[in-house]
């Protein structure tokens, strides 16, 4: 289930999963880098909620996002079969750079897991930095 807000210029999503025993370490606790990966579905889902995504934006305009920076907080630990909502926010857009924001929180008890950010770049296919398009532009800043 995934779910989009627009409030002044501010966009943000939701989605929410459930831990899979896979992403568990050996302390029965949710690998460290799965939040990162986590980050990457929240980004997606809300591209996706806002009318686009990824490989339209790649095949139609040539139009890369790489992450070139990301960090990641962590609070409390995820456990197997927890259910989750990630929380995206686009922080900024600015020139050729996208900056995103995440939370990750427990459903049944509302705890906060971890936080973080990604700082993306806009490019081609050849990783030459460029303006992204008008359309994204828009539907990023929420108007």
């Amino acid at each position: 289930m995934s779910e989009l807000n627009v409030t002044g210029n501010r966009v943000t999503g939701e989605v929410r999963l459930r831990v899979r025993y896979a992403e568990t370490d050996q302390m029965g606790v949710v690998y460290y880098s799965n939040f990162l990966v986590w980050f990457e579905i929240g980004r997606v889902e809300l591209l996706r909620q806002l009318g686009f995504d990824y490989k339209t934006m790649e095949i139609e305009d040539d139009c890369f996002i790489p992450v070139v920076e990301a960090n990641c907080r962590y609070k409390a630990p995820a456990r197997y079969d927890d259910e989750l909502v990630i929380d995206t926010r686009v922080t900024g857009v600015r020139g050729a750079v996208l900056k995103f924001r995440y939370r990750v929180v427990r459903v049944s008890d509302q705890q906060l897991l971890a936080e973080g950010e990604t700082i993306h770049v806009v490019t081609d296919h050849t990783l030459t930095k460029r303006a992204l398009p008008e359309k994204y532009l828009h539907a990023l800043k929420g108007k």
